[in-house]
Order: structure tokens, then sequence, then C-alpha cells
């Protein structure tokens, strides 16, 4: 479906930003018979740094959405779980349908680009009722007198500026978030700080069911196929390095990728099938995800480290949890009953990522720490089964509590 050519006058919803958080938004509030309007400065398909990964658990979603089908049919990649291969060379073998009692809506994941991705969710969210602009800049968020977001200012598609007003503004505009700046949320973390390189290659030797994350001293790589016979490569390095990338970006992949024997001969017949696009630094959180007469979800809320390659089903499980509270807050008649509605959102979010937000922490420390990975590889190694119930809480099916908990850190960091 087309995009729609104007910028309306107003909207019980505006949301900002029309990846995979937005449009989740947008469907989950216009099924509900909210009037919404989604913005974005780009239009699509456009290409978007990313792991481009699925977990099982996103499924479910997907299906609620009605795209599940659509997803497969355009060529989605299944992946049945990770190997990750330490700086020492143990590996780290784990599969979602492993030794567990816990089973996700699928047993693989999927992954699949973001240019046949993101029209697809956002396609769906217009058939749910929503509106969408594209080549719409949001440039402030509009505050009342009270200080309370009121709606967006925005460059519009035919270049003029305009003001869409809005009982409630969302913002599902990523890791650099314009609401979450403008209402003075956005909080960058000093640990870790990252830099991605992102692309597509061709003909990678040795491709698997598997995701793959080969992490170096300086750094990591991940693979996964994303199907139609192309795999994602991301290189990830310390924001201290960017220094390292003024020779040149496709330069310094390349190098990084020679320097390992284990990744160099696999690449040796491949070829880079897309533009190398760079991303980073990571590691930011808001200080809450709302503010008066406005919420965050997505990236936009928070981003850790892109290690564990779930922000797709944060990104729409964040919008399928903000709904309830959304509408919740429009059926306020009172700035109080908003902000209750608004707070009690922020509580369910958390309750809903603080787990995994702990152990993506814990892997991203174990990543800055080579020697930590080193000895919790060579015991996940020999330990297939924790390895299973580590991969499943990355697959957001098994419960964070099943790895955080005494007996399981203990055998983790001890040594058989």
């Amino acid at each position: 479906m087309p995009a729609d050519a104007s910028v309306p006058r107003s909207a019980e919803v505006v949301v900002v930003g029309a990846g995979p958080a937005g449009a989740a938004t947008a469907w989950w509030l216009a099924r509900g018979g909210i009037d919404v309007v989604v913005l974005d400065k780009a239009r699509f398909p456009r290409p978007k740094p990313c792991s481009e990964y699925m977990s099982p658990q996103a499924s479910r979603l997907l299906d609620e959405m009605g795209v599940l089908a659509e997803i497969e049919n355009a060529g989605a990649a299944q992946l049945a779980g990770m190997v990750i291969r330490a700086p020492n060379g143990a590996l780290i073998r784990g599969v979602f349908a492993g030794a567990h009692r816990w089973r996700g809506h699928r047993d693989r994941g999927l992954s699949l680009q973001r240019t046949l991705l993101d029209p697809i969710l956002l396609d769906a969210a217009r058939r749910a009722g929503a509106r969408v602009v594209e080549g719409a800049r949001v440039q402030d968020v509009v505050l009342d007198q009270a200080g309370r977001a009121s709606g967006v200012s925005l460059a519009s598609p035919d270049g003029t500026t305009t003001t869409l007003p809005a009982r409630l503004v969302v913002g599902a505009d990523g890791l650099r978030s314009v609401v979450a700046r403008r209402l003075g949320l956005a909080r960058m973390s000093r640990f870790p700080r990252r830099i991605a390189l992102v692309t597509h290659y061709a003909g990678i030797a040795g491709m698997g069911e598997l995701g793959e994350m080969h992490v170096e001293r300086d750094g990591y790589l991940g693979l996964a196929d994303v199907g139609n016979g192309l795999a994602n490569v991301a290189v990830v390095i310390p924001a201290s390095r960017a220094d390292e990338l003024s020779a040149g970006t496709e330069a310094f992949l390349q190098r990084w990728i020679a320097a390992r024997p284990q990744l160099r001969d696999r690449f040796a017949g491949a070829a880079r099938a897309t533009p190398l696009r760079t991303t980073g630094p990571f590691a930011s959180r808001a200080r809450r995800a709302w503010a008066p007469g406005a919420a965050l979800v997505g990236d936009a809320a928070d981003f850790f480290d892109p290690f564990t390659g779930e922000g797709i089903y944060a990104a729409l499980r964040g919008g399928e949890l903000l709904a309830p509270y959304a509408a919740a807050a429009l059926a306020a008649r009172s700035p109080l009953g908003e902000r209750t509605a608004l707070e009690a959102y922020d509580r369910a979010r958390r309750h809903e990522f603080g787990g995994k937000w702990l152990v993506e922490r814990m892997i991203g420390a174990a990543v800055a720490f080579p020697t930590l990975l080193d000895r919790a590889a060579t015991v996940l190694s020999r330990r297939p089964a924790m390895a299973d119930l580590l991969v499943g809480v990355t697959g957001d099916f098994v419960p964070a509590s099943a790895v955080l908990n005494p007996a399981f850190l203990a055998r983790l960091l001890l040594l058989p």
C-alpha cells in the first residue's frame, strides 16, 4: 500500500519512527480503534544496520499481526540456535529446542533483511487502520503550557514545516531518539561503548542453521543467514577504536576478517552484496520510558549491545506491551490519571525486560573481558544443556531466572 501523501491535521497518537517498534505499536493501537499516525523520515524500503534476527518468541507477535507467513514466504532463514567462538577457540553451541522444559512459539528463530521485513510490518499497521507518512522528519516535541507533550513539529514530505497535534506522542525512533532527547529522557551509558560495521555477503562458506558470534580480544564478528542467499555480517569494535576507521571502513572490515584464519578462509570466495554501514556507539537507556503526554518504545527506550541480537523482539513486544497503557492514558480524565497509566507502563516494561537486561549486561561484560568469556566458554562447551538454557534465554522464551540463580552461576564460573 502506498504511503499517505500528506500530514494529517491531528491524531490521538502520533508514533515517531516506522521500524518494528513503531509499526507494532501502531498495529496494536489501531487494532483497538485508536486514531494513529506514524511518521518516519525515511521512505521504505530503506536499509538499516541491524542483526536482522528475530528470536523464536518473536514469531508469536508476528503471528498475532498476521504477517508470519508473509515473512517466511519472503525468504526468511530459520535459525536453530547459536554458536559462540571464544578468544581461546572454545565453542559454545546452544539450540532453542534444547535440553530443557521450555519451548518457544517456534523451535527456531527467523532472520530477514530489514529492507524486506520493515515494509511488511508497516503495511500490517496500515491494514489495521494506522495512517503512515514517510519522508516526514520530526524535529521537535511540542509542549503545552504545563510542559506536557502535545504533538510534534516536523518537516513534511513536501518540505514545509508543520505541527501535528496529538494527545500522546510515542517515541519509536531508535538509538538516537529525537523524542527521548527533546524530553530530556535520553541517557548514554559509559559501558560498553561499541561501534558496529554491518553489511551482507553472498557465498560465505560453511553457513549453517546456527547464528555465529566470533569473539576476539579486539571485538567480535556476527554471522547469520538472512535468506535469499545472503548472510548478515557485523563487526563490532570498542568505540575507542573509532579513529581506525578514518582510513576507510571497507578496508578495516577486510583487514579484520583477513587477520582471523578461521574466518579468512570462509570469506575467500564470498562477495559483499550490500553497502557497508556503520552504527553506534551503543549502550543507551532512557531515564524512564515516559514523560507527561509521551512514551518510549523499542531502542528509543533501551539499547544495550547488539551481541544477543534481540532488538526486533523487544521492539515488537514493547509495542504490544504499551498499547493497553496508552489506551488507559488516552481514556484518563486528568493529568494524574494519565501519569498513573504511563507509570504503570514503565513498571510493566521493567518487569518484562529487567531479567533479560541483566543477562545482556553479564554477556556484555564477558565479551569485554576475554579471560572471563574464555572461562565461561570452556565450561559451556562441556555442558551443552547449560548452553541450551542460556541460548533459550536469549531466544526470549526461557525466563532469565533460569540462569540468574546461584546454582547456574556457580557451575558457569567453576570449571568442571
